[in-house]
């Protein structure tokens, strides 16, 4: 066994891979840079190295760099972790040439199987079923867009590199597939160097169900049984969980040696993943599944696996990269209850589910046997725009599906996160649903059912209980203070000008105005936005100096008590001004000025937290001026285009 590792990735998975190693007494370095410096994963490693300032091209994405602190750190061995160079071939070669330990499958079976089109050709020759579809060298898009129409549309654009649903387009009409094929091969670009796709039929109902394989250098192979991922959004996972519901002992075992037929005919070492989907509108037969993948990595959602069959599958990794053979055989491993994972990002739902960026100041997590949790984020940690908004992951084990359920319900309402927006309340209401409860979810589950999970975000009349609070403990504080404004009983503000007055304040960074009256010999509030206050019996509040944040049902509001000799914030909140709504580059610009738009016409689009997202004209207008342009680095809340709304009669 090796006696040292870097790990080249960050956050949950980074500290996930120091336990095991800590456990097995293996040294870890983990790699860093300027913006993770609030972050815990690389305290926690027994050394680490610098690795840039924040932009993954320049750091986790940098071959050069990672190869030189492995070097530089003394490491025997090297684990990618998942994402960013996780499934590069040339990175496993690089590590190899060094002299190191890559801990994964060779360079070769990652260049196969990183090509969706070569992993569906090596399936087929393993006489496991693939979705219909073209996947050849040609790529001109008249051709490409023939082969959508001799398929019948919907079609699915997949990039043939990579995954995560980057590059990946489900298009309805002939009349759309231009434009998605531009996107699909310019989001596959950015994320993996390369713009090739293929097209596949769309399968109406589908449901994405993965197997768990492991081989070694021996020549074994075995499955860890499979993974339903079929609570989804933008083609990515939300929910996983294991084992599938729905699938009789039959299928299980046809689709686990059909995952083992086609992890065997590539000699796979280490941990990886077999893709399949399954036609829901059908019985689960195993005529009804169709590989679509390979992952050659470890997957974010191993600990279902993880927990329902007692394994630590990094301990086997570890042990298959030193040459080690699997612990287990097949008919030694078997299954123990049911596991749920629930993925906690840092996303605002009620805004499309864009990533938002800022200081946690709050980060609680339930402590139950039964829950596990694997945190990438703490209090005083920073979201940035440069990485995954993924915060953490909340994974419960029970003695079946519908106790599992209960518990990941529980431990949901039992975790606190305070700063930027997260995906908590969305994830209670999936949880909660009764169509997941049936265990008949498919992909097209959440686009379905989006308008009754996302909810209605906390309005400004419950922000009132919060600024009711805050000039409580106020009044408290200065009711001894001769003459103090906070302690007058004829009017709350210095200028005397009655019983009722105003206080200026922001939710969620927007300019409103709590009315406050005093009467009864105390200060009450009247309205804030114009509403009156709403009953929050459940809110909670936590305080940072002036802020507060109020949590209701896993959704947040942000309020701050504005200086009043603040600065207006001026003609950039103009309903005109469009801005941009995160940290990113600029990847194209669809307007100049002076011409004319309508609601939902595209403006520009961002690339930000590993994800294309489009920005769209809200009114009908003029642009009156575009100020970004393509590649441009551009900071949220900036300004971009100008548009001359229409009068309205």
């Amino acid at each position: 066994m090796f006696r040292s590792v870097l790990i080249a990735n960050r956050g949950e998975i980074a500290r996930r891979i120091i336990r095991t190693a800590r456990r097995m007494g293996i040294r870890t370095i983990a790699v860093m840079t300027d913006a993770d410096r609030s972050w815990p994963h690389w305290r926690e490693a027994d050394a680490h190295v610098r690795i840039g300032e924040g932009p993954a091209g320049d750091s986790y994405l940098s071959i050069e760099r990672i190869v030189a602190a492995a070097v530089k750190s003394g490491a025997e061995a090297v684990h990618p972790g998942y994402g960013f160079l996780s499934e590069n071939a040339a990175f496993a070669e690089a590590i190899s040439a060094a002299g190191l330990i890559f801990i994964g499958p060779p360079a070769n079976v990652i260049r196969a199987m990183g090509s969706k089109a070569e992993a569906k050709s090596l399936a087929a020759l393993a006489g496991v079923p693939v979705v219909p579809g073209y996947g050849g060298e040609r790529q001109e898009p008249s051709f490409l867009k023939q082969k959508a129409y001799e398929l019948g549309y919907p079609v699915m654009i997949k990039a043939v590199a990579g995954g995560g649903g980057r590059g990946m387009r489900r298009v309805v009409r002939a009349l759309d597939f231009d434009d998605a094929l531009v996107s699909a091969r310019r989001e596959a670009l950015g994320a993996f160097g390369e713009d090739r796709v293929l097209i596949e039929r769309c399968i109406e109902s589908p449901r994405h169900i993965e197997v768990q394989v492991f081989g070694d250098a021996h020549g074994n192979v075995v499955h860890l049984f499979e993974r339903d991922c079929s609570v989804q959004r933008r083609h990515q996972k939300v929910i996983e969980e294991a084992p599938a519901p729905g699938l009789s002992d039959d299928v299980r075992h046809a689709i686990g040696a059909a995952a083992v037929r086609v992890a065997a005919a590539v000699g796979y070492r280490g941990a990886g993943t077999v893709e399949f989907v399954a036609d829901a509108s059908n019985e689960l037969r195993p005529e009804n599944f169709f590989f679509i993948e390979m992952n050659t990595r470890l997957q974010v959602e191993h600990p279902v696996t993880e927990r329902v069959t007692g394994l630590d599958l990094v301990e086997w990794q570890f042990l298959v990269a030193a040459g080690e053979p699997l612990p287990l055989r097949q008919e030694e491993i078997s299954l123990q209850g049911h596991a749920i994972e629930a993925r906690l990002y840092a996303e605002d739902p009620a805004q499309g589910f864009r990533p938002v960026t800022g200081d946690i100041v709050l980060a609680s997590y339930p402590s139950d046997a039964n829950v596990r949790v694997d945190a990438g984020a703490e209090a005083g940690s920073v979201v940035s725009p440069f990485y995954d908004a993924m915060l953490a992951k909340v994974i419960v084990h029970g003695q079946d599906r519908s106790e599992a359920i209960g518990r990941l319900s529980r431990a949901l309402r039992q975790t606190r996160i305070a700063g930027p927006k997260t995906n908590l309340g969305f994830l209670l209401a999936v949880v909660d649903s009764t169509v997941f409860r049936s265990g008949t979810v498919d992909t097209g589950f959440l686009d379905r059912e989006l308008s009754g999970l996302v909810g209605a975000p906390i309005g400004p009349g419950r922000a009132a209980r919060a600024i009711a609070q805050f000039v409580t403990q106020e009044a408290d504080k200065s009711a001894a203070a001769a003459g103090g404004p906070w302690a007058r009983t004829d009017a709350f503000e210095l200028s005397g000008l009655g019983r009722r007055s105003g206080m200026d304040v922001e939710i969620d960074g927007e300019p409103s105005e709590a009315e406050l009256e005093w009467f009864d010999g105390q200060l009450h509030v009247i309205s804030v936005g114009g509403e009156a206050p709403a009953e929050t019996a459940d809110a909670e509040i936590y305080w940072l100096r002036l802020k507060a944040f109020v949590l209701d049902g896993g959704s947040q509001l942000r309020v701050a008590f504005r200086d009043p000799l603040a600065p207006d914030p001026g003609e950039g909140d103009a309903s005109g001004d469009i801005k941009v709504p995160l940290n990113g580059r600029v990847i194209a610009v669809s307007v100049v000025p002076e011409q004319r738009v309508v609601p939902g016409d595209p403006l520009f689009s961002l690339e930000a937290m590993k994800m294309e997202h489009s920005v769209t004209a809200p009114v009908t207008g003029k642009v009156a001026s575009v100020r970004i342009g393509a590649g441009q680095q551009v900071d949220q809340g900036m300004v971009a285009v100008v548009i001359v709304p229409d009068p309205v009669d």
